[in-house]
């Protein structure tokens, strides 16, 4: 390429650049064939942008104290601590920043009003992990956020994306999230949510039984990050008959007043244990009263054995043994 060649590319790049509040570099020597490279590489990516093809993302690092959680948030923030967070909060000290941004909402215009500037749609934990190092000797942090323009229903889809396969959210948290939303978001048509989050109706229908579970078996256990689906399949039985839903619920209210926060597995194991159907064993003995004393009839395998007091005459035993004799006739 001839030098002309090369000042064209050069001021037309320049002048990007400056627009771009973007740095000046070095020009590239002649015939080298970096300027056309550059040149090259600026208007694929604005044309990809034209089109569509790429969207640029603006974050910032703001003081988490801006922020606040989105009141559908399906997290349980008042859960967090700093044990369920020490991944989180290691990981950053190590290095020295937050990796990925938390996805927020503007609540007021920039310096306009008092009170929180943005609303958090991801990243509780985030949140919660920058607040304790800024509050303890780690004031050099910051929370970094991206700022996005979503509606209530697509700001729910996006939390539960990306909080669905992860173990530190509870499936009690996120059933609760479900039963709000369905009613909130899809006028309580469940086909309608479960295709919306592209999961299957009977993945949808299992968390939803689970955020109707009753309010004294989730008082029951220590914490609701305990409480798990499975639980609410292996109970609703028990549940669905009277007797057994009255046995399991009184149990669940003894588990509260003891106070020993049992481990979720010794809550459930309690529960199903008082729920046990106790039908008796039907007796196939036969009793015959007799004024001198009663003569008892067992079957034993293939056969029958006879129990009766020793001081038992003849003529009873006789008797007994007639009237036995005379009830297998009439079966």
């Amino acid at each position: 390429m001839s030098k002309k060649h090369d000042d064209i590319f050069n001021d037309v790049l320049k002048g990007l650049d400056e627009a771009e509040g973007a740095p000046e570099t070095k020009a590239p020597e002649e015939g080298t064939g970096r300027a056309q490279t550059r040149f090259l590489k600026r208007s694929t990516a604005m044309s990809e942008q034209v089109t569509g093809g790429r969207q640029e993302k603006v974050l910032r690092l703001v003081d988490p104290a801006s922020c606040v959680m989105w009141a559908g948030h399906n997290r349980a923030y008042e859960l967090l601590t700093p044990d369920n967070c020490a991944d989180l909060i290691e990981g950053m000290k190590a290095q020295g920043q937050q990796e990925f941004p938390a996805i927020v909402r503007r609540l007021r215009p920039a310096g306009q009003g008092d009170g929180p500037e943005f609303e958090v749609i991801c990243g509780a934990r985030r949140h919660f992990s920058v607040s304790w190092l800024r509050a303890n000797t780690y004031p050099q942090f910051r929370y970094l956020i991206e700022e996005r323009e979503l509606t209530d229903e697509e700001a729910f889809r996006l939390a539960d994306i990306e909080n669905r396969d992860r173990e530190d959210i509870s499936d009690f948290e996120r059933a609760r999230d479900y039963a709000r939303a369905v009613e909130a978001y899809y006028g309580g048509r469940q086909n309608l949510m479960a295709e919306r989050l592209q999961v299957s109706p009977g993945f949808l229908s299992r968390f939803l039984q689970l955020a109707r579970l009753e309010p004294e078996i989730v008082a029951a256990f220590g914490s609701i990050r305990d409480i798990k689906e499975v639980h609410a399949r292996q109970l609703r039985p028990l549940l669905a008959e009277p007797d057994l839903r009255e046995a399991v619920l009184a149990e669940a209210r003894v588990i509260t007043q003891e106070g020993a926060a049992l481990a979720g597995p010794a809550v459930l194991s309690r529960l199903r244990a008082a729920g046990k159907p106790t039908t008796p064993r039907k007796s196939t003995d036969v009793v015959i009263p007799h004024r001198d004393g009663e003569v008892r009839i067992k079957k034993k395998g293939q056969g029958y054995a006879m129990e009766f007091h020793g001081s038992l005459s003849d003529t009873a035993l006789r008797a007994a043994l007639e009237s036995f004799l005379q009830s297998r006739k009439t079966r």
